[in-house]
């Protein structure tokens, strides 16, 4: 598998994870798809974002690491804003809201997602 594709199902499930966490009640399904039932498009962004994150890291020497949860959380949910616009011509709102507008399962999840993109991916 390559690293792209690792990284995206790394993401994935670490969405899934976060919001199986955080959401209050019962999630959407397609909150909870697994990977196989991933649009591409999704998957794409999902890859992207993680290399993103993954290059903040590597870039920072490991010190990301010191951020505070929300910093992580706002990270994702930027770089993931971006991709929003590129996959998308007239984006949902809730794809592309600001970090202030998003519900706080959803910050928290972005947050989870860093964490869990840094453990696996420790700067070399």
């Amino acid at each position: 598998m390559s690293e792209v594709v690792e990284g995206a199902r790394l993401f994935r499930e670490a969405w899934i994870a976060g919001v199986r966490r955080h959401f209050p009640g019962e999630p959407k399904a397609g909150y909870v798809t697994p990977w196989e039932g991933t649009p591409e498009w999704e998957r794409e962004a999902a890859g992207a974002v993680c290399a993103q994150v993954r290059q903040f890291v590597e870039v920072s020497a490991g010190k990301a690491g010191r951020l505070s949860r929300e910093q992580k959380g706002r990270f994702v949910a930027t770089c993931w804003t971006a991709q929003m616009y590129k996959h998308f011509e007239e984006p949902k709102p809730g794809y592309v809201a600001d970090w202030a507008e998003l519900p706080k399962w959803q910050q928290e999840t972005d947050a989870d997602i860093f964490e869990a993109i840094e453990r696996h991916f420790p700067p070399s």
